[in-house]
C-alpha cells in the first residue's frame, strides 16, 4: 500500500485533536454525560447534542468527527485508567516520590547515627573507661598501695601483734585482687592505712581540766541499778596540743563513735582522788592517764584503769 493511501485511512491531526475535544466536552458538561449517554440514547441524538454544542460556539465540527468522539467516550480511549495495585505500582510511585522519600530515609538515618553516637559517648564510652579503670586499679595501682603500706607497718611496728595484723591484711587484700573484688581489696588497703596511722600516732590520754566541763562522770549500770561505774573524762593530745579524735565504743550500746573525749572507767578510789584534788585547787595536777609512743598499739597507762568507756553522759 502507498504513503499516499495509508495517508488518507489514517484520521488527520486536526480531527484527532477535535474528537479529544468532543471527549473533553462530554466528560466536563455534567448535563450531557448524566442525559445524553444514558443507555437509552443513541448515538445519533448524542451526536446532534454536540452539534448544537459547538455550533452555539461557532465551531464547525464535521459529523465524522463527532461520532470518532463520541466512539472514543464509550470505549474510554482517552480517559486514564489508573493501574491496579501491585509491587510494580507502588515501586513506580514510589520512584516518582523518591525525593520525598529519600529526605525521609536521611532523617532515619540522620537519627540512628545520632542515636548509636549519643548511645556511645554517654554509655558505651564511660563504661569502657570505668572498665579500664577498674582494670588499672586492680593490677596496677591497688596492689602497689597494699604492698607499699604493709612495708611501712612492718617498718614502723615495734610490735608483733601490729606485724600479725599487717600479714593478715595483706593476705586478705591479695585474696581480694586475685577474684577482682575491687570493694574487697580496696578495705584490706584502708585496713592497712588505718594500722599503720595508729603505729605512727603519738599522744597523751589528759584528763579534761576545763571551766564548764566535767572532768568525771558516775553511771548506774544498765543491767544493776544497786551499782555504779566511775568515769574520767580523757581526750587525746598530740604533742603540738592538738586534740586528736579517736573511735570508742560505747559500753553501754556497743556503738563505735569518733570522738573528741571520752569518759574512761576507773576504781572508785582513783574517781574520788581525781575529784578531790579538783575540789581543792581546781586544777588536776596529775592529769595524765596514759602515753602513747609511735611503733605501738597499746596506750602505758600511767594509773589503774578497769577499761570500760563511755562516749555520751
Amino acid at each position: 500500500m502507498s504513503d499516499a493511501a495509508t495517508a488518507a485511512q489514517s484520521p488527520k491531526l486536526d480531527d484527532l485533536m477535535l474528537a479529544m475535544d468532543v471527549v473533553d466536552t462530554l466528560r466536563h458538561d455534567q448535563r450531557v454525560v448524566e442525559r445524553e449517554l444514558s443507555a437509552s440514547l443513541s448515538d445519533e441524538a448524542l451526536i446532534e447534542r454536540l452539534r448544537e454544542i459547538y455550533k452555539g460556539q461557532g465551531i464547525q465540527v464535521s459529523d465524522q468527527v463527532l461520532q470518532e468522539g463520541v466512539k472514543a467516550l464509550r470505549e474510554k480511549r482517552f480517559s486514564y485508567v489508573p493501574p491496579a495495585p501491585g509491587l510494580a505500582r507502588s515501586l513506580a510511585l514510589m520512584w516518582i516520590d523518591r525525593a520525598r522519600y529519600g529526605w525521609i530515609l536521611f532523617g532515619v538515618v540522620a537519627f540512628l547515627a545520632a542515636f548509636a553516637a549519643g548511645h556511645y559517648f554517654l554509655v558505651t564510652q564511660p563504661q569502657e573507661q570505668a572498665r579500664a579503670r577498674e582494670a588499672q586499679e586492680i593490677t596496677v595501682t591497688l596492689p602497689k598501695e597494699l604492698n607499699d603500706d604493709f612495708a611501712d607497718v612492718m617498718r614502723e611496728s615495734k610490735v608483733e601483734q601490729a606485724k600479725k595484723a599487717a600479714a593478715q591484711i595483706l593476705a586478705d587484700g591479695r585474696a581480694a585482687l586475685e577474684r577482682r573484688d575491687l570493694s574487697g581489696a580496696r578495705k584490706a588497703i584502708a585496713d592497712m592505712a588505718a594500722l599503720l596511722s595508729e603505729l605512727r600516732a603519738v599522744y597523751v590520754l589528759r584528763i579534761v581540766n576545763r571551766r564548764g566541763e566535767a572532768s568525771g562522770v558516775w553511771r548506774r549500770p544498765p543491767n544493776n541499778p544497786e551499782g555504779r561505774n566511775d568515769y574520767l573524762i580523757v581526750e587525746a593530745v598530740t604533742p603540738d596540743g592538738q586534740v586528736l579524735p579517736r573511735k570508742i565504743m560505747n559500753e553501754e550500746t556497743g556503738q563505735l563513735s569518733t570522738v573528741d573525749k571520752w569518759g574512761l572507767r576507773v576504781s572508785r578510789q582513783t574517781y574520788e582522788r581525781v575529784a578531790a584534788e579538783k575540789r581543792q585547787t581546781g586544777i588536776i595536777e596529775s592529769n595524765i592517764v596514759a602515753k602513747k609512743e609511735r611503733g605501738y598499739l597499746d596506750l602505758d597507762y600511767t594509773i589503774p584503769v578497769i577499761g570500760g568507756t563511755l562516749t555520751k553522759w
